[in-house]
């Protein structure tokens, strides 16, 4: 059995989102603070907790409105009934797939249906107001009368934050998934002997080294040694903790009988005062040893030197330690498993953040590996048991998030929530769907050019694509210019910026993938003015564009330079996207081919353009220069210069993506509408290699 589907309400950023998880392996990526940690957190609450409790700051911050609306309703005299419909829950809802002819085991008490082909269960987990407290749960909440309404409010939500952890509970129900009207009530002790959640943290910490040798690794025996002796207990296991405890317990007699002698004549002279009398005991010494506290407190693992000389945890490399810990985390897991007397049908393993302090190839090595770990453990230590593990993967990691496929991928993204001021809420969205519309030679195409190429789009919040090495060099000056000229404009300067080289004729296969990450993009082209023999030309001599991208995006390849010249900033816009590429620096004036030249022409008297003769200089410099060599030089040696008029305009328009801002993509790129562009300020940059 496995889990099918997580649907999770009005907790923190997860305010109403599905997430469709793998079999074997599911990658969450995102930015910072779009809700990934708070589904780890979630599962650590169902799972550790005997009773479920959460507190006010739980609940999504856009339906906090709502204890307040109960509130006011309740003080008019609204009946009970419809005072808990505006009260706030959080709800987490389990959808679990099985083999109905396999043995259901804890399972059972979720099955409610009566369909033999039915093949899944579903179970909700609600946290909500206890039946019968609404009296008590609003009742003597002290509130100023004569106060505002905004400070009224702060009085009430004050209050709240004690009430509701006291009056609100959680429950847990078996639903039928033909028939959601049909439920059975579980106790919580159901849930977690159905589901085992473990949690390898992002802060191991692992570098804390400031006082003393750290033991994270050691820590670990501790757990594994009380896994061993439990008596579920693989026999190789128990027959080990056996021995140990056989070791110590044979320690502890020498010591008694060695030690405690001497020990003794450290004790005070009591007989002085006339201790021990005839009738009083005297005093002795006894050793104690404790298998647990000596591995916790007196073993730390070392790593093999030399000449008898072992180095200690803390000297080997912090990606090294990461790795074992990691190793050794999900061991422990798989063993408290096994010794479990009734194992849980289904165990989930939440894994943050696995790249600190792994180098890239150790990260692909890593995600591409996770899936057979499974399988080594069961088969070296379990026997003919079957580990039912699923792991879920949190990342930033381009390289860790390229090496994984396509469909294992769930991208996360906090949008402003309409409703609720500044308020956000997080959207899951899934590779597999969203892309699904595009062509499987497309979606191979992309996969593998962004594991080729360690492309962070899936980290990005904006993305321009550029053509050639010119620009991709030559483009964070630009951005500093802009902005220097536009002082009261949105800055882009402080944004995060990553070059990924596309070549020019694959361009347009990213758009779908741009449009699905929901990406404000810009995309920097060249007009490449071509005659009717598709040679190269003048602008002005250009009755055609050799530009694949051009055509595509106004749907027409006979369009000519002239055409694209008089083209509005609407038409070069399509929903979140626009295009940008050479105009003329003032109307009427010479128009640039491609960068060198539209540069030159926008610096004549850098270049020293005679009047009259500008597009024919321009474009003979241009052709006498080498493209890096020109970017060196403009961008470090010699900065004194205009940016082109057309890049310009373009990440003027770039910069102003606001929160809350909806964008509606326009065909022929996007086929489904996006909205809520983020505010975030990554941006990535893609450079599309000459197709000419």
């Amino acid at each position: 059995m496995h889990i099918k589907k997580i649907d999770i309400k009005n907790f923190r950023l997860l305010k109403n989102v599905s997430l469709l998880l793998e079999q074997q392996t599911t990658v969450i990526v995102g930015r910072n603070n779009s809700g990934k940690t708070s589904l780890a957190e979630l599962f650590r609450r169902l799972s550790e907790q005997s009773q479920l409790s959460f507190r006010l700051e739980d609940f999504s911050l856009c339906v906090h409105e709502g204890f307040w609306e109960a509130f006011v309703l309740k003080q008019q005299g609204g009946e009970d009934d419809q005072v808990r419909e505006k009260l706030p829950f959080i709800e987490v809802s389990l959808m679990v797939g099985y083999d109905p002819d396999a043995p259901y085991g804890p399972l059972g008490d979720f099955i409610v249906d009566l369909d033999p082909e039915c093949s899944e269960a579903l179970a909700a987990v609600r946290y909500e107001l206890n039946d019968g407290d609404i009296d008590a749960f609003y009742g003597d909440i002290a509130i100023d009368p004569t106060a505002s309404e905004p400070e009224r409010k702060k009085q009430f939500f004050r209050a709240m934050k004690e009430r509701v952890p006291k009056h609100y509970v959680g429950s847990l129900k078996a639903i039928d998934p033909n028939d959601l009207t049909n439920k059975k009530a579980l106790s919580l002790s159901s849930l977690r002997a159905l589901l085992n959640s473990g949690f390898i943290n992002a802060q191991r910490g692992l570098d804390d080294i400031t006082h003393r040798d750290t033991a994270v690794l050691g820590k670990i025996l501790e757990g594994l040694f009380s896994t061993a002796a439990s008596e579920c207990a693989d026999p190789s296991d128990r027959a080990i903790a056996e021995e140990l405890k056989k070791a110590v317990e044979s320690m502890r007699g020498e010591i008694d009988a060695a030690f405690n002698t001497q020990l003794k004549e450290l004790l005070p002279a009591f007989q002085i005062f006339g201790y021990p009398g005839l009738s009083d005991p005297d005093l002795c010494t006894e050793t104690r040893l404790d298998v647990e506290r000596l591995l916790t407190d007196h073993t730390t693992v070392h790593y093999a030197g030399v000449n008898g000389i072992n180095l200690p945890e803390a000297y080997n490399g912090l990606g090294t330690r990461n790795l074992i810990y990691i190793l050794l985390r999900l061991l422990e897991f798989f063993k408290a498993f096994v010794a479990e007397q009734a194992p849980p049908g289904v165990q989930l393993v939440f894994i943050e953040e696995p790249e600190v302090h792994l180098h890239p190839q150790m990260q692909e090595v890593f995600i591409s590996k996770l899936n057979d770990i499974a399988g080594v453990f069961a088969s070296k230590y379990g026997g003919a048991l079957s580990w039912p593990v699923q792991f879920v993967v949190t990342t930033h990691s381009s390289h860790l998030a390229n090496k994984a496929s396509f469909d294992s991928m769930r991208y996360f993204i906090a949008t402003p929530d309409q409703s609720e001021g500044n308020a956000c809420s997080a959207q899951i969205k899934d590779l597999r769907h969203g892309l699904s519309d595009t062509p499987e030679d497309d979606r191979d195409f992309l996969h593998k050019y962004m594991t080729l190429t360690r492309c962070d789009l899936l980290f990005a919040d904006r993305a321009v694509l550029i053509e050639g090495t010119t620009e991709r060099l030559m483009l964070p000056p630009m951005i500093e210019k802009v902005e220097a000229t536009h002082p009261g404009d949105p800055a882009l300067s402080s944004q995060y910026v990553s070059v990924v080289e596309v070549g020019g004729a694959y361009a347009h296969l990213f758009f779908p993938l741009l449009d699905f990450l929901e990406l404000r993009t810009l995309v920097i082209t060249d007009l490449d003015a071509t005659k009717s023999d598709r040679t190269k030309c003048w602008v002005s001599e250009g009755t055609r564009t050799s530009n694949a991208c051009l055509h595509r995006w106004f749907d027409n390849s006979d369009i000519t330079p002239a055409e694209l010249i008089t083209k509005t900033a609407d038409e070069k816009t399509l929903g979140i996207q626009r295009l940008a590429y050479q105009v003329p620096e003032v109307d009427a004036a010479p128009c640039g081919r491609s960068f060198e030249d539209a540069f030159i022409l926008a610096n004549p008297g850098l270049f020293e353009l005679s009047a009259g003769c500008e597009e024919e200089e321009a474009w003979a410099q241009a052709q006498s220069e080498k493209k890096s060599d020109f970017a060196l030089k403009y961008a470090i040696a010699n900065t004194e210069w205009q940016v082109p008029r057309y890049i310009a305009e373009g990440l003027r328009w770039l910069a102003e993506g606001s929160r809350g801002l909806t964008l509606t993509p326009s065909p022929p790129f996007a086929e489904t509408p996006n909205s809520d562009v983020s505010s975030d300020t990554t941006v990535t940059l893609l450079q599309v290699e000459p197709h000419e």
